[in-house]
């Protein structure tokens, strides 16, 4: 099951989800380059998107306006449509447009496997490796990992930080996954304090120690995070 939350009034970039992309708008773009692997809902806060992702024949589900983050508002998803606690839901951000279904297909699996490991929180995403100026970049997200590739933290900041020499940076591609229990715990899960701070939901787990399984993936896709994001974008499609 694939879920792309999206919301109208967002505060960096109001009513990006809704931008003409080669002729297409954004989230009806994003959920066309993943509609061949699952059922795909996008998970609204508004009508304005339900009726375009309608006209596009896209299913879509209106949800609270009052959610603080994607994953809040595909669980309420999620509850809607009553699946299963076992089944298997991936987070495509509405603002990938790029994303690459190959990077979607390789965190299904590595949900699978924590599935038939009966691992007692399944939640993953993915990252690839960044040069040391992407790394700068505060809209890009980066990640450290422990030895058995679990996050150990996510910062917009620039890190590690390169006190010793020989760092290599990894980059957070926006993308999750879960079983829909540990979804729901997750949504339960009180606020972090780190994740106020950085604007980051997925510190949330960290912070109450739960393990975040991250695969290694080749991706050149991008987020549209800035209205430069969506010239280079409308660029590629011209």
């Amino acid at each position: 099951m694939i879920i792309i939350p999206a919301r109208l009034a967002s505060t960096r970039f109001p009513q990006k989800v809704l931008a003409d992309i080669g002729g297409v708008p954004m989230v009806v773009r994003t959920a066309q380059r993943v509609a061949h692997l699952d059922r795909v809902v996008v998970a609204a806060d508004d009508d304005k998107i339900i009726e375009v992702c309608k006209s596009y024949g896209v299913e879509a589900m209106l949800t609270s306006t009052t959610h603080k983050s994607g994953t809040d508002r595909i669980h309420e998803c999620a509850t809607i449509l009553e699946l299963d606690d076992n089944e298997l839901i991936i987070n495509v951000q509405a603002d990938e447009p790029f994303i690459e279904p190959d990077v979607v297909e390789s965190l299904m699996q590595k949900l699978s496997a924590l599935q038939t490991n009966n691992a007692p929180f399944i939640m993953g995403s993915c990252y690839n490796a960044i040069n040391a100026d992407a790394a700068q970049d505060p809209n890009l997200v980066k990640v450290v990992l422990d030895d058995a590739d679990n996050a150990i933290y996510f910062s917009r900041a620039c890190i590690p930080y390169n006190q010793g020499g020989g760092a290599i940076y990894f980059g957070h591609i926006g993308i999750y996954g879960f079983s829909k229990k540990s979804l729901k715990e997750f949504c339960s899960l009180k606020d972090a304090p780190i994740e106020d701070i950085e604007k980051l939901e997925q510190l949330r787990a960290i912070y109450h120690q739960k393990k975040i399984a991250m695969v290694k993936v080749a991706s050149t896709g991008f987020g549209i995070d800035t209205p430069e994001d969506l010239a280079r974008a409308v660029e590629i499609f011209l």
